[in-house]
């Protein structure tokens, strides 16, 4: 969602990247938590837009004042970059899922993971985020010999010392809140 957003400019130059020889790994259910959170920009800027149309109503009733009709111009043009915002927001998010989909492998969920986020809640507060780490625990458990580094800028749920013993535990050693201090540390270890 930080690619569709714009909130992460260097994400997508990670994902485009394949020349940094990195193995881009996310958990299937990032993506369904992106719709989700696509839903409730949704639901956001739908509310703004109702806002808008009845500020927008009552602006037209006054057929005196200047200031309304510069101020109904500018909420009417407001209401029409709130849609375009919109349609970008998602246009940018689909075609991020659909490079996932084609250059990311997918951290599928497994009975035992669920069971394992239910059993042990490093992020109480957020069950979502909290699968999301059992499931990227469990990957990098498969993998002992490779070099292993989580990016996530959630540093609330992901950055406490319990999560960060957790994935130092699971041999994960690296972890970046950056997108580019990510790239720099990958194109340092080319050297």
């Amino acid at each position: 969602m930080s690619i569709a957003t714009g909130r992460d400019l260097q994400a997508v130059t990670l994902l485009k990247n394949t020349a940094l020889s990195a193995h881009i790994a996310i958990p299937s259910i990032c993506c369904m938590e992106a719709l989700s959170a696509l839903e409730d920009e949704l639901k956001r800027r739908n509310r703004f837009a109702s806002e808008l149309n009845m500020q927008i109503s009552q602006l037209k009733r006054d057929q005196t004042s200047p200031y309304a009709k510069s101020l109904l111009s500018h909420l009417e043009q407001s209401l029409i970059e709130n849609k375009a915002l919109l349609n970008d927001i998602q246009d940018r998010l689909f075609d991020a899922l659909d490079y996932l989909n084609t250059k990311v492998e997918m951290i599928t969920l497994t009975v035992d993971v669920l069971q394992a986020s239910l059993n042990i809640p490093f992020i109480e507060k957020d069950p979502t985020d909290n699968l999301i780490l059992h499931c990227i625990l469990a990957k990098a458990r498969l993998q002992p010999n490779e070099i292993k580094v989580f990016l996530s800028s959630n540093t609330k749920d992901f950055g406490t010392q319990e999560v960060q013993e957790a994935l130092r535990n699971a041999d994960v050693n690296h972890y970046f809140t950056r997108t580019q201090d990510l790239l720099g540390w990958l194109r340092s270890q080319l050297m």
